[in-house]
């Protein structure tokens, strides 16, 4: 099948090389031209803007965007709204807001355009194991998309399915990823206690790899886990900073406005945010509290106190 994509960042990339091994035709965009030369060495037909992008693609044509959530993905879907005619899609991989993707649905609908979401994970491996695919959309154009999804998939028959209308693609994988942060924090804390018990000499990677089979809480992210911890058993090289693609916060507030309780994935997103202070005001306030009320011992920069 022949396809465009437009952002090769590291996982439109790895995803232009597997349909391209998966043999389709790929036309790629990217808005530095070295990506496009990467995947050109790999079969992929180079394209040096989006109107050239659309010009080499067959009606009717699909073009799958994998580029920031927000509006560089608004303006990208301007420009096309200009090159595309009646009955080709534009497929939105990236992580979108669902409430954007239905708006950009409706807009695209009214210019008989079709817009298929779809939820996409699987990281820097997808390319050797494969990609999950939640998929959004109208059936007819799903549908039409078989073979590409058939590709980046895992297999063929699993890991991909059409789980509803515009905008339930990027809502299921928006509560994909608050789910990912909560496993994610109890693993962190978990692997904390334990390394935090000093006296029993504990090998964390050894007890990581113990869990990976037979274990109840063995999964992808415990593997990572465990190659983490046979690349470094302390860790100290990392600043302990974690970002987030603001899934997990679109995640907490549409359970506020469900009146659906998650405190593990709330606090988790919480945790997150608390990375970042590395010099809390909030914490030193509090040891000044303690002070202030019972006199207690604060410790002060620089080691006095």
């Amino acid at each position: 099948m022949e396809l465009g994509i437009i952002g090769l960042g590291r996982m439109g990339g790895n995803m232009a090389r597997r349909l391209l091994r998966g043999g389709h035709k790929i036309v790629a965009y990217n808005r530095s031209w070295g990506p496009v030369e990467e995947v050109v060495k790999e079969g992929a037909v180079g394209a040096r803007s989006p109107e050239e992008l659309v010009a080499k693609l067959k009606a009717p044509r699909g073009v799958w965007l994998m580029l920031p959530a927000g509006k560089v993905t608004d303006d990208m879907i301007v420009v096309l709204i200009s090159l595309l005619s009646k009955g080709d899609i534009i497929i939105d991989g990236g992580n979108s807001n669902y409430k954007d993707t239905i708006r950009r649905a409706q807009a695209l609908s009214d210019k008989g355009l079709e817009y298929v979401d779809v939820g996409t994970s699987g990281g820097i491996w997808g390319l050797s194991e494969g990609y999950s695919l939640m998929i959004g959309g109208n059936g007819q154009p799903v549908e039409r998309l078989g073979p590409i999804f058939k590709t980046l998939a895992p297999e063929p028959d699993k890991g991909w399915g059409h789980v509803g209308p515009h905008g339930a693609g990027h809502f299921v994988k928006m509560v994909h990823n608050g789910i990912e942060y909560g496993m994610m924090q109890a693993l962190a804390e978990g692997f904390s206690i334990l390394e935090h018990k000093k006296e029993l000499g504990l090998d964390l990677h050894q007890v990581s790899r113990i869990w990976q089979h037979g274990s109840v809480v063995r999964s992808w992210l415990l593997d990572l886990t465990a190659n983490a911890l046979e690349e470094s058993r302390t860790l100290d090289q990392i600043a302990p900073f974690v970002a987030d693609s603001g899934e997990g916060r679109w995640t907490v507030s549409e359970a506020i406005d469900l009146d659906v309780p998650a405190p593990v994935i709330t606090l988790s997103l919480i945790q997150r945010l608390r990375s970042r202070d590395q010099h809390s005001f909030a914490d030193r306030l509090l040891a000044a509290m303690r002070n202030q009320f019972g006199g207690h011992a604060m410790k002060m920069e620089g080691g006095n106190g």
